[in-house]
């Protein structure tokens, strides 16, 4: 298998500074303009750098990494994952019969938190030749680094929810006017109607996954990082759970907007194999299928 040239993008946001302290390397930039209150403006480089495999019986690492301008190298995230050569021809494949219908427009992963829609995406980017973008990773390192290294759980009771919210927004709205992207939203990226607006200009799929298997997910890798699931004591999982419960009770019918869906459960049955054995390719493979379905019915809707 022959590999890609590597992709890459760069963009600028800027960040709403209310209260927010300038780090004395002076790694922030504000903004001059009068009666406005003090943003940062970030910008963002992503790569996308596949491995050539040297033989069709051997394992293919595809290596993604996103990481910001003027902003330390914590901010870095990268990653790698394995699929054989006979998963990536079939995602091949079928990307090249997606990427006809897609037409270079953005493709955004919504769904709850621990749904792998960053794992999904950097395999979804590296299959269709788009660059991935992280966007609740990025935003959350970013606030962290402006503010001196607190981290986002503390800010996150300091600040509360919207302030993560108004700085996914602008990041949204700035990643809208791009082409060839593969987004992960923040799980509660749905509940503004302002952002489906932005994701609208592209494709939008959820995946969407039984609460039990988030859960399981979640408690296997802790929940240091989720800020939302800080509020209650007791047993982790049960803890986990319940949140999870809640908050797909507000954000349902929200989840419910998107293009595509792709649930898991199907993917379980139809492959008679447990939710918790399905892979990444496995999924990226449905995710694919569900947004040529709905562009072939778009198309077929325009056209009578």
């Amino acid at each position: 298998m022959e590999a890609r040239v590597s992709q890459s993008i760069q963009l600028s946001s800027w960040i709403n500074s209310d209260n927010v302290v300038r780090k004395p390397s002076g790694l922030l930039c504000f903004s001059e303009k009068r009666n406005v209150k003090p943003r940062h403006r970030i910008v963002v480089a992503c790569h996308l750098q596949p491995r050539k495999a040297a033989r069709s019986d051997k394992r293919v690492e595809l290596k993604v990494s996103c990481s910001s301008h003027n902003v330390q190298a914590s901010v870095l995230e990268s990653g790698c994952l394995s699929a054989s050569i006979d998963e990536i021809e079939t995602l091949k494949n079928k990307a090249e019969e997606v990427e006809e219908y897609l037409d270079g427009r953005c493709v955004y992963l919504v769904g709850m938190m621990g749904s792998g829609k960053t794992t999904v995406g950097r395999i979804l980017a590296e299959t269709l030749g788009y660059s991935f973008f992280d966007c609740p990773f990025f935003s959350d390192r970013l606030i962290e680094q402006a503010v001196g290294g607190t981290t986002v759980a503390e800010i996150f009771k300091l600040r509360g929810e919207n302030f993560f919210r108004d700085n996914e927004t602008e990041v949204l709205h700035k990643l809208s006017l791009m082409h060839r992207l593969v987004v992960s939203t923040g799980g509660g990226a749905v509940v503004r109607p302002i952002n489906w607006r932005h994701m609208h200009k592209g494709v939008s799929v959820w995946l969407d996954v039984p609460l039990e298997a988030l859960a399981k997910r979640i408690t296997a890798e802790g929940t240091k990082s989720r800020p939302l699931l800080h509020e209650e004591s007791g047993d982790i999982y049960d803890k986990t759970l319940k949140r999870l419960t809640t908050l797909m009770e507000t954000r349902g019918e929200n989840y419910a907007n998107a293009s595509a869906r792709v649930q898991l459960e199907n993917i379980a049955l139809e492959r008679e194999k447990d939710i918790c054995h399905i892979t990444p390719t496995e999924i990226t493979l449905e995710v694919l299928i569900q947004i040529e379905n709905f562009l072939k019915h778009q198309e077929s809707v325009v056209v009578l």
